[in-house]
């Protein structure tokens, strides 16, 4: 395989900062890299270095003559005065481009539902994004480097691009580098991983999955030898110890050994390690929304840079103006939109769930009928009395009336003291265990970085106790090392969790169950993820090529009343339930899964029994044998039934 772009002892730093020293990478044609790490670590500027837009203060970056390279930033970058059509493809002539299949695949599946002649600066963020990244992919390039590429797109944008990107090349043609924090699209299109940490990259084979494998062997070696180095170091200190008139005479090779011992202590490295915060009380009710339909004012101006299809006010927030532009909403009465249609949810107690959904779908206005931002055109919202909601939104608002308040002083406004995981903790060693150092917790919230600010939003919203959580994108700004630590958090929570997101690993990582806002409708996904694209990709195929606004696939085969489609496994004449029937088959239901995890457990236990019994008692491995079937029987009937109940209450 041929070498495309190499650095060789690169050297950057800044005035408070050493970002690189003396690193050596290379770029070989067939390379699909991802770049994970801290925030802040140097991610995006390595990627910058190799793409010369930055150069190093020392060492030198080299690019095999006649290779093209291509790059997304993180940063917007299109020219606001131009179209959409102009930014994507140039002058090239339409049926150029048109006759191109590469160019035809990017367009589909990026921008199909942008106004071709929208002026850029009209967009908004997320389209912008999407328009950025087709204009990148319709080019030809050897070598492409992506910064955060899946930022504003929904899941099935992200499956999308991972396919495109997976078919751009011949296996060992062309060249990949992306950052990310989304560790299934890691997984999904790279090969090779390199860690940027401690001014230094260090390369793992594979996607992310056996990055994270082999890093905890890197971390358990390295602990071992740890451990040997610390029980030779309390062995040096002991011997320093011994008393002073002693220590005159102990060679003094002996001692410089023990001091750099001591000197040479690594910091421990940032971790999240909160658990168990406490949370109010919860009682058996929490937020019962019966029959709700949703509509809003439809928008008045109809040459915004929608109005031709789902690229409303704010792709990136599915409000009611987005709503009523994406096509996922139905017309209702004269001048008004339908966003949500004949939804019933009870949410219980320490559930779980994922919510899924295209951008534009009514997943925020859904959030909003669970914490009253949002009254029902119809039906009715009921809320228990002990429920304390708390919402981690995108926009990160909690900290604006503090933005000039120093970090420690923010958090001690809230208490004096807290316990979390039955240890009682000041303020400081709360922030400590979040991975602020001391230099940052005495830094104004202003200054903290986009992630810094994510975690510190988070540590808030848990301080003030609440027993219903709901995350509104909180995968954004953060890299994965603390995405898994949230994770861990999130794992421990013992109250309710809601979480609206476009990272496939988090959502299926974080919540026991999926549903998705499709058409108005809200649909359960007992298949979780791989359902829902399966559903998106049957309505896809049913979309008339090039029809306006037929771009997002979830949005076909709706009719002027809201109706599922048939896709959606339900017969449009079917009666749905009513409020009492669904509250029953939902008690009924919960009944029903702990029936069918009490009989795994005893089916596992005979398993066990059976494992351990003598092989030539025939007799009694015959009767263990005729009880786990029995058992199996059981356990198949209760699938079926939860099957039938799950579709019920759809």
């Amino acid at each position: 395989m041929a070498h495309l772009i190499g650095g060789e002892n690169l050297h950057l730093e800044y005035p408070t900062k050493t970002v690189f020293d003396s690193v050596t990478v290379g770029i070989d044609e067939g390379d699909r890299i991802g770049i994970v790490g801290r925030n802040g670590d140097g991610k995006s500027t390595l990627m910058r270095l190799l793409a010369g837009r930055i150069a190093p203060d020392s060492g030198r970056v080299t690019v095999r003559s006649g290779t093209t390279v291509g790059m997304l930033d993180q940063a917007d970058t299109l020219d606001p005065d131009q179209t959409v059509g102009h930014a994507v493809v140039g002058d090239v002539p339409d049926y150029v481009w048109a006759a191109d299949p590469k160019v035809r695949d990017v367009i589909s599946g990026l921008v199909s539902d942008v106004d071709w002649d929208t002026p850029v600066g009209q967009l908004s963020g997320g389209q912008r994004r999407r328009v950025a990244l087709a204009s990148l992919l319709t080019g030809d390039w050897d070598v492409i480097f992506l910064d955060e590429p899946t930022n504003h797109l929904d899941v099935d944008g992200i499956t999308w691009l991972a396919k495109h990107l997976n078919n751009r090349w011949s296996r060992n043609a062309g060249a990949l580098v992306v950052v990310t924090h989304d560790r299934w699209f890691l997984d999904a299109v790279c090969t090779d991983t390199w860690e940027v940490h401690d001014r230094i990259v260090e390369p793992f084979e594979g996607g992310y999955a056996a990055y994270v494998l082999q890093r905890v062997e890197r971390d358990r070696q390295a602990a071992v030898v740890e451990q040997k180095r610390q029980n030779l170091m309390r062995k040096e200190l002991a011997w320093l110890r011994r008393g002073a008139p002693a220590r005159t005479s102990k060679p003094k090779f002996r001692i410089d050994a023990a001091n750099q011992l001591i000197s040479d202590v690594p910091p421990p490295r940032d971790s999240v390690s909160l658990s168990r915060m406490a949370v109010s009380r919860l009682g058996k009710d929490v937020v019962d929304i019966e029959d709700v339909s949703v509509e809003f004012p439809s928008p008045a101006v109809s040459g915004s840079a929608g109005s031709s299809g789902p690229s409303g006010p704010s792709a990136d927030d599915d409000g009611a103006a987005t709503a009523a532009s994406s096509g996922a909403s139905s017309p209702g009465a004269s001048g008004r939109t339908r966003v949500l249609q004949d939804v019933t949810w009870l949410i219980a107690p320490g559930e779980r769930t994922g919510i899924l959904g295209v951008n534009g779908a009514g997943k925020s206005t859904l959030l909003g009928l669970v914490t009253g931002a949002v009254e029902p055109t119809t039906g009715r919202v009921k809320r228990g009395k002990t429920v304390k909601i708390a919402t981690l939104t995108q926009q990160l608002a909690e900290l604006e009336d503090v933005a000039n308040d120093r970090v420690s002083d923010v958090v001690a406004r809230k208490k004096t003291s807290y316990v979390t995981d039955g240890k009682e903790m000041t303020p400081t060693q709360l922030l400590e265990r979040l991975g602020f150092s001391s230099a940052q917790l005495k830094t104004p919230v202003k200054d903290l970085s986009g992630g810094q600010k994510r975690r510190l939003q988070l540590l808030l919203i848990l301080l003030d106790e609440p027993n219903v959580l709901i995350l509104d994108e909180p995968s954004n700004d953060l890299d994965t090392d603390m995405l898994a630590a949230m994770e861990d958090l999130l794992d421990t929570w013992p109250g309710t969790l809601l979480v609206v997101s476009h990272d496939r690993y988090l959502l299926e990582r974080v919540t026991d169950q999926q549903y998705a806002v499709i058409n108005g409708r809200f649909r359960h996904l007992p298949g979780g993820v791989e359902e829902y694209l399966n559903l998106s990709a049957t309505a896809a195929s049913g979309t008339a090529a090039g029809s306006s606004g037929a771009s997002n696939p979830l949005a076909a085969s709706s009719s002027s009343s809201g109706t599922a489609p048939a896709s959606d496994g339900a017969a449009p004449s079917e009666p749905r339930l009513s409020g009492a029937q669904a509250r029953a088959a939902q008690k009924e239901l919960g009944a029903v899964e702990r029936k069918m995890q009490k009989l795994g457990e005893q089916i596992e236990a005979l398993d066990g029994t059976m494992a351990a019994a003598d092989p030539s008692d025939f007799e009694g491995l015959g009767k263990l044998a005729a009880q786990k079937s029995e058992l199996q029987e059981q356990l198949d009937e209760l699938e079926l039934r939860w099957l039938e109940l799950g579709e019920a209450l759809e």
